[in-house]
């Protein structure tokens, strides 16, 4: 199977294409590719297929082989793909839980409509330093915590939270400091991954989350490890996030 490799500030994918050869992997196998050490190495893994009424249809899947029904930075990728292949300026992405319009925002970046948050609410719960999260869904669920100073233990409270009763599916976590009204720090804890070195989905709900504390205005700099990202809160709910993409390598598994 042949595949290419992506990423987006940092967090990359292993793309497979089922438009034009036959994909059958197990999760098990997905494991093993997105292994750092025994396979190729990622954060998601992404397969490709055909859409009815758009460019493509994207499927996610997390580093662990569980799905996921969303991934902002794959999805630009992706977009990137499509918009070199067509020569067109934007593209719709067709994923689990909807459409995702995507266009070229000058000669570098992709920007992506994520569309509306859904489930956006505050919870009562804590440990440690972090306390009084939202959790909101973007295609996939996330929970923000708002926190004066990162300096503190990310991997036991990610893990906690993303195997908390509360979310029996799992979910993903982040922490963010408020640095001003136009500017956040966020560091994620990948559902099924870990600490990453960006997430999309996950920028789009801080933005949400800050929006519904009233910390932010609506066009924020989301600073992530792995570089930056754009965001802009509309009107009508839906979140843009644009930002760079960049080709890794192309590659084919052996049997």
């Amino acid at each position: 199977m042949k595949f290419r490799k992506m990423h987006g500030l940092g967090n990359d994918f292993v793309i497979f294409d089922a438009r034009t050869e036959n994909i059958a992997l197990m999760p098990e196998d997905m494991a093993l590719i997105a292994d750092r050490h025994w396979g190729v190495g990622c954060d998601q893994l992404v397969v490709l297929d055909e859409s009815e009424k758009h460019d493509i249809f994207a499927y996610f899947f997390n580093a662990d082989g569980s799905e996921s029904g969303a991934c902002g930075n794959a999805t630009r990728c992706v977009a990137d793909i499509i918009m070199s292949d067509t020569g067109k300026d934007e593209c719709s992405i067709e994923v689990t839980y909807g459409i995702l319009n995507c266009k070229k925002k000058g000669d570098l970046l992709v920007e992506v409509d994520m569309g509306e948050p859904k489930d956006l609410r505050d919870l009562d719960l804590s440990r440690g330093a972090v306390s009084n999260p939202v959790s909101v869904n973007m295609g996939n669920p996330h929970l923000v915590f708002f926190v004066d100073d990162l300096a503190i233990d990310i991997e036991e409270l990610g893990s906690y939270f993303e195997n908390h009763d509360a979310f029996p599916d799992r979910t993903n976590v982040e922490f963010v400091q408020v640095i001003d009204r136009t500017h956040l720090r966020q560091i994620t804890w990948e559902r099924g991954v870990g600490v990453t070195e960006a997430c999309g989905s996950g920028a789009c709900a801080v933005m949400a989350a800050a929006v519904h504390r009233g910390l932010i205005d609506s066009k924020v700099e989301i600073e992530l490890d792995g570089g930056v990202l754009d965001m802009e809160h509309l009107e009508d709910g839906h979140i843009l996030m644009s930002g760079m993409v960049a080709y890794v390598f192309d590659g084919e598994l052996a049997s």
